[in-house]
């Protein structure tokens, strides 16, 4: 196991820097040090390892998604914890991430899509429950409408039609989406203390 779990590792640090399309199972073999022969023992193909990448990383978001929900003092401090958490996460993504899986590699684009809509917008839908509730956000928010408007933005940083790459930065752009989404559903109360969070004084 630990076998798989280095080429796993390997494997997603490449998918990351250089996209999916662009790396082939030479190429982890040859990052990794082993003859290909070892790496197909483990994995029949790529495929296999993209699929097993990204179930690896949405556990790995799911702990770190629970253990900010756990430890965030309020909604708006959990929000906070979630930009610096996917600044960090994106800052080692590729553009091209969504769009190389959705296109070749439909198992795990499922998987994705499945993740996505299931455990990720109940995290969204919780949120905005729990911000409504210790009055952070407005008290007639449409909760269903604006968790999936959420759970779009996401990807919508990593349209290229949108935001051509070349353009736009992915650690940028997922700032000001979900800043300027924060700032739409806060309270009065809650928009004072986005603000003493980022720093910002504005005049009444």
């Amino acid at each position: 196991m630990e076998i798989k779990d280095r080429i796993l590792s390997q494997a997603q640090q490449l998918f990351m820097r250089n996209g999916i399309k662009s790396v082939s199972m030479d190429d982890i073999a040859a990052d990794l040090g082993m003859s290909k022969k070892t790496l197909y023992k483990w994995f029949e193909n790529k495929d296999q390892i993209v699929e097993g990448v990204m179930t690896r990383h949405l556990l790995e978001a799911q702990h770190d998604c629970e253990r900010m929900q756990a430890q965030a003092t309020s909604a708006v401090d959990e929000l906070f914890g979630m930009m610096n958490w996917m600044r960090q996460q994106f800052s080692e993504v590729h553009p091209s991430i969504f769009y190389d899986m959705q296109k070749f590699h439909p198992s795990t684009w499922q998987l994705w899509l499945d993740h996505k809509q299931e455990y990720i917008l109940e995290q969204i839908t919780d949120n905005l429950r729990r911000g409504m509730s210790e009055e952070l956000f407005r008290a007639d928010l449409d909760v269903p409408v604006l968790a999936r408007l959420r759970l779009a933005q996401i990807e919508l940083a990593f349209n290229p039609d949108v935001f051509p790459p070349r353009q736009f930065d992915v650690q940028r752009l997922q700032q000001v989406i979900i800043e300027h989404y924060m700032l739409g559903i806060a309270s009065l109360k809650g928009h004072k203390l986005i603000n003493d969070l980022r720093h910002v004084t504005e005049q009444e």
